[in-house]
């Protein structure tokens, strides 16, 4: 029995080889995924819920006016502060870049709009900011959660941004945003799309 098994092997060797390899590269993308699976959560074929809320430009903007093929919806928890400022500012120096892709940049946070319009002024902020004061989208998008801060647990918006293709299904979505590079990171994933 042992001979006739080695017998086997030795005449399909280059079959036994590709099945090791098979093997070894299923489980290097396993371990891939693990390790960087987290940062980047990829959704497909999910319709983003519909919107309609107050803009910087003084004009209400619904989801179905925006003409682009991709859009990014990035919700921050509060203007002008300092992680939310970091984060806008990347996204409007590499404003341009995302143009090129033809991809609209909206921020969303539940800040009124005279908060939004100082905002966008102070920092020369070249897209718009939308105004969900009643937190409409912003539950609908499901990014208003139980936080905590210092050991006090407090409702609030989770750093979120979403990707969005012509057909609006949510393609990507990246959740507890770290903001060092996040708007880079974002216009290499549109890129590589």
């Amino acid at each position: 029995f042992m001979r006739k098994n080695i017998a086997w092997v030795q005449s399909h060797h280059w079959l036994c080889i590709a099945l090791i390899l098979i093997q070894f590269l299923v489980y290097h993308q396993t371990l891939a995924g693990k390790k960087y699976g987290r940062k980047m959560k990829l959704i497909k074929k999910i319709k983003a819920p519909s919107f309609k809320l107050k803009s910087t430009n003084d004009e209400k903007i619904d989801l179905k006016s925006i003409k682009s093929n991709y859009i990014v919806l990035y919700f921050y928890p509060k203007d002008d502060t300092p992680g939310c400022t970091i984060e806008t500012n990347d996204f409007n120096k590499l404003l341009k870049e995302f143009k090129k892709l033809d991809c609209e940049v909206y921020g969303i946070s539940k800040d009124d709009i005279k908060s939004h319009k100082k905002f966008k002024t102070k920092y020369k902020i070249k897209f718009d900011l939308l105004a969900d004061e009643e937190k409409k989208m912003i539950k609908s998008y499901k990014v208003w959660e139980k936080k905590k801060f210092l050991g006090v647990e407090f409702m609030g918006i989770v750093r979120t941004t979403f990707l969005l293709d012509k057909k609006r299904n949510i393609i990507k979505t990246w959740k507890n945003v770290k903001v060092k590079d996040h708007a880079k990171d974002v216009l290499n994933t549109l890129k590589s799309i």
